[in-house]
C-alpha cells in the first residue's frame, strides 16, 4: 500500500472515505467547452455535484450562443445555484480590453475568469474538468478537504488507465522526463516542488479564496502547470498538499493535428520555462532536447515494465515517437501574455457575470444571479 510522502503533503486514498465538506462557503468552477447541446451538458457531473451541494457552481463556457442558451436552461433545472459565464459572448472581449485584458481565448482564460467569481462568493474554491466519464461525488470534497485543514492550494492527482493502456501521455511522457532533465541540471527547490506532483496536468485543484484572486493565469493549455509556479510563489511548499482522485477516465487527443497533443506540448512547455526564469533558471534550450530525449528513454523503459506487470499493453516505439514530437516543442518561451492576478486588476468579476447574463437573456434578480 502507498504511504509515501512527497515535498508536499500527499492525501492518499488509503479506505475510500469521503471527508466531511468544509465548514466555510464552497464553490466550484467547471470550465466546459462544446459546439453542441450534447458536448456542454455533462449529467452525470451535475447530478454528483447537486448530491455533494456546495454552495455555488460557476461555470464558465465556451461555446456558440445557441448552445450557451441551451446550457443556461438545462443548468436550471438541478437544485444546485449556478452561474455561468459565456466566456465568448460578444460583450466580453470589450469589457477585458477596457481593463487592457484581452487577448487570445483558451481553458487558462475561462477558469481566470471563473475563480474571479467563485472568489468573490466564497471562502475555498475547487475547480475541476467535466470530461471524465469516472466523475465521483468524492472528488469535491476530497480536494476541499486539504484546505480545511490548513492547506491554501491542493492538487489532484488520479490514474489513467483505459482500454488496457496507459494514458495521460503528455504528463508522463513530456512533463516527467522534462522535469528530470532540468532537476538534473539546476539544483533548485522550484523543480524539487513541481517534481513532487503526481500529475502536474491535472485539471482537478483547489485553492483559498485569498489564494485564487491572487495567482495569474496562462490564457490556455499551460494552465495547469503555470498554475504550479504561482502556487510556489503565492502559498509556499507547507500549504500545498495534492490528493488521491482515484482512476479517471477522460477523453483522448490524437497526438499531431490542430488542438492535438504536440500543441499542447508546446503551450505546456512555454508554460513551465516562463515559470523557471520568472525564478532567475536559465535552460540551455541547445542541450536540453537532448538530456529530455535521454530521460524520456529511461521512463519508457519503467512504464513497459510497469504495464507489463499490470497486464497492459504497451508499445515503447510508439511513445518514443511521440518523445520526438514533444522534444520540437522545447524552445524559449515567447511574450508573455499570462493573466494578472485578480487583486492586481480594475476589473470585476461581477462586471464579467452581467455582460454575460444580459448577452444569455437572463434577468437580474434570478434565482441564480
Amino acid at each position: 500500500m502507498d504511504y509515501l510522502q512527497e515535498r508536499v503533503t500527499t492525501l492518499h486514498n488509503l479506505t475510500d472515505a469521503v471527508p466531511a465538506m468544509p465548514r466555510g462557503d464552497s464553490a466550484v468552477v467547471v470550465p466546459i467547452a462544446g459546439e453542441s447541446e450534447t458536448a456542454v451538458t455533462p449529467t452525470h457531473v451535475f447530478e454528483a455535484l447537486e448530491s455533494v451541494g456546495p454552495e455555488t457552481i460557476v461555470v464558465p463556457l465556451r461555446a456558440p450562443r445557441d448552445v450557451a442558451v441551451a446550457f443556461d436552461r438545462w443548468a436550471a433545472d438541478f437544485d444546485l445555484d449556478v452561474a455561468t459565464l459565456w466566456c465568448n459572448a460578444p460583450a466580453v472581449a470589450p469589457l477585458l480590453d477596457d481593463h487592457d485584458l484581452d487577448g487570445a481565448m483558451g481553458k487558462g482564460r475561462d477558469v481566470w475568469l471563473g475563480l474571479g467569481l467563485a472568489a468573490e462568493r466564497a471562502d475555498y474554491v475547487a475547480v475541476h474538468d467535466a470530461d471524465a466519464s469516472t466523475y465521483s461525488p468524492k472528488h469535491v470534497p476530497r480536494l476541499l478537504a486539504g484546505l480545511d485543514m490548513g492547506h491554501e492550494f491542493v492538487k489532484g492527482y488520479y490514474a489513467r488507465v483505459e482500454d488496457g493502456q496507459l494514458y495521460g501521455r503528455l504528463a508522463r511522457l513530456f512533463v516527467a522526463p522534462l522535469l528530470r532533465a532540468l532537476s538534473s541540471a539546476h539544483d533548485d527547490s522550484l523543480l524539487s516542488y513541481l517534481s513532487a506532483f503526481r500529475y502536474p496536468l491535472a485539471g482537478e485543484f483547489a485553492f483559498t479564496a485569498d489564494a485564487a484572486r491572487s495567482i495569474r493565469a496562462q490564457r490556455a493549455w499551460g494552465l495547469e502547470i503555470g498554475m504550479l509556479g504561482e502556487a510556489y510563489d503565492v502559498v509556499g511548499e507547507t500549504a500545498t498538499a495534492q490528493v488521491d482522485l482515484g482512476m479517471h477516465r477522460h477523453d483522448h487527443r490524437p497526438v499531431g493535428g490542430r488542438g492535438g497533443l504536440s500543441t499542447m506540448a508546446q503551450e505546456v512547455g512555454e508554460a513551465l520555462f516562463r515559470v523557471l526564469e520568472d525564478r532567475g533558471l536559465a535552460p540551455d534550450y541547445e542541450r536540453l532536447p537532448d538530456a529530455y530525449r535521454d530521460a524520456a528513454d529511461t521512463l519508457v523503459r519503467q512504464y513497459g515494465a510497469d504495464a507489463a506487470v499490470n497486464g497492459l499493453t504497451y508499445d515503447p516505439e510508439a511513445e518514443r515517437s511521440q518523445v520526438r514530437s514533444y522534444a520540437e516543442s522545447i524552445r524559449a518561451p515567447g511574450p508573455d501574455d499570462r493573466l494578472p492576478a485578480w487583486t492586481e486588476t480594475t476589473l470585476s468579476p461581477t462586471a464579467v457575470r452581467e455582460v454575460s447574463r444580459d448577452t444569455l437573456g437572463r434577468p437580474r434578480g434570478s434565482r441564480l444571479d
